[in-house]
């Protein structure tokens, strides 16, 4: 806690008239793709598996959620004690079944108990026209096709078979054609939008995630044609004078080598 305490009066003094132009002229609400940014890098780190770089981003984060803090200690609306006290009082109250005696033997039965108290919690609250309006609006768009589907599977709409799924997503690919075919760039997006969608409704179904498989593919992807550039540049070549030909072959040695 002694460089938590640290952490704070490093802020504070960032903040003060004394401290950085920079950091003085930030608002609760100008750090947001900053934010973003660094959680996007602290999911590089967790998948390079990195612990040292993880414990950087890490830091970074936490730096977002002080300076969030003070800069609202100073507008007078909270403070970081309050941010860590609703956590821990919401912690104990959604984990009876550490701190109050409550059963629950699988990570499903949390779960389901989780949502539960959640519901109890907002009762008096005013209610979203729609369950699926709980969502952020500023989810990453993969990850809340994902979300709003398990949404309404729990409320029995969903499909029961997996490859009912799999008819639908070839239904969806051949609409989509028919659109590339017609050149209409409206129907075009929207076709492949519901292909993306039911895309992400099949990961779901095969246990996975659509958002972490893609962010995989994406890396796998990074990594193939860096093999490219590499091999180009050990023959003193470079991407614009290579064949379309020659990167297939190095991407086909790439995926050999993985």
């Amino acid at each position: 806690m002694k460089e938590f305490d640290r952490l704070l009066e490093i802020v504070k003094k960032l903040r003060s008239p004394e401290g950085c132009p920079w950091d003085r002229e930030q608002t609760l609400y100008s750090m947001k793709a900053d934010m973003m940014e660094e959680a996007s890098e602290l999911l590089d780190a967790l998948d390079n598996k990195d612990a040292e770089n993880i414990a950087e981003e890490l830091g970074d984060l936490l730096l977002h959620v002080v300076m969030h803090a003070r800069i609202a200690e100073e507008d007078g609306l909270f403070t970081i004690e309050d941010v860590a006290r609703g956590i821990n009082e919401k912690l104990i109250r959604r984990h009876p079944h550490v701190f109050a005696g409550a059963e629950a033997k699988t990570a499903g039965a949390v779960l389901k108990n989780w949502e539960e108290i959640k519901k109890r919690e907002k009762r008096g609250k005013p209610e979203p026209e729609s369950v699926l309006d709980k969502l952020p609006a500023s989810m990453p768009t993969l990850m809340k096709a994902e979300k709003l589907q398990k949404k309404a599977a729990a409320y029995g709409f969903d499909w029961t078979d997996t490859n009912d799924i799999f008819a639908k997503l070839e239904e969806e690919i051949a609409e989509l054609k028919e659109a590339a075919l017609s050149g209409d760039k409206e129907k075009i997006s929207g076709e492949l939008g519901d292909v993306i969608f039911v895309t992400a409704n099949l990961a779901r179904h095969l246990g996975t995630e659509a958002d972490e498989s893609l962010r995989k593919t994406n890396k796998k992807f990074r990594n193939r044609f860096n093999y490219i550039e590499k091999s180009l540049a050990a023959e003193g070549k470079n991407l614009e004078s290579a064949s379309a030909e020659k990167m297939e072959e190095l991407w086909q040695k790439a995926k050999g080598e993985e």
